[in-house]
């Protein structure tokens, strides 16, 4: 059985960088961010009071140096009950992820969305110039295929349902 496309002839396009809909423009640039030196039960009331799941950690020139999650706050936390040890002796640069995955402003939301769902990410950061500017979620990508709910992939020609013919 074949496969029939119902959205018409496409126009071949040259790259992906011809999409206006940029990471840039839907990643998040007012970020909570940590420290290495700070405590990760300082961490831990960070993300519940303002109810997210994990940020980056810089140090003092704004550059990215790691990636704190609530899944590093809670092996923290089992592993001080485990072996009876005091949780405010942990600092974030001994429980933050080193090795980070970062994403291109310039790169599409959907090229984004596939990195997404390749890696297992739920966030990445995005580095210009080596600085930290800001932060491309799962929710983001989401908030980005709403906005442009009604378009075709080069965003120039609104798709219409006229019902059936």
């Amino acid at each position: 059985m074949a496969i029939k496309s119902f959205q018409g002839a496409r126009k071949q396009q040259s790259s992906t960088e011809s999409l206006p809909f940029k990471v840039r423009d839907f990643m998040t640039k007012d970020l909570i961010t940590f420290k290495p030196e700070q405590k990760v039960i300082n961490v831990v009331e960070m993300l519940i009071k303002h109810k997210i799941s994990g940020g980056p950690v810089v140090n003092d020139n704004n550059e990215l140096v790691g990636i704190i999650s609530e899944g590093d706050c809670l092996k923290q936390i089992s592993e001080s009950r485990y072996y009876n040890m005091p949780m405010e002796d942990d600092t974030v640069e001994q429980r933050m992820i080193k090795n980070v995955d970062t994403i291109d402003g310039n790169m599409n939301v959907f090229d984004a969305a596939n990195v997404f769902l390749e890696s297992k990410h739920r966030r990445f950061p995005i580095i210009e110039s080596g600085k930290l500017v800001g932060q491309i979620s799962q929710k983001d990508i989401l908030k980005a295929a709403l906005k442009l709910k009604g378009q075709n992939w080069n965003s120039t020609t609104k798709t219409t349902n006229s019902g059936p013919e």
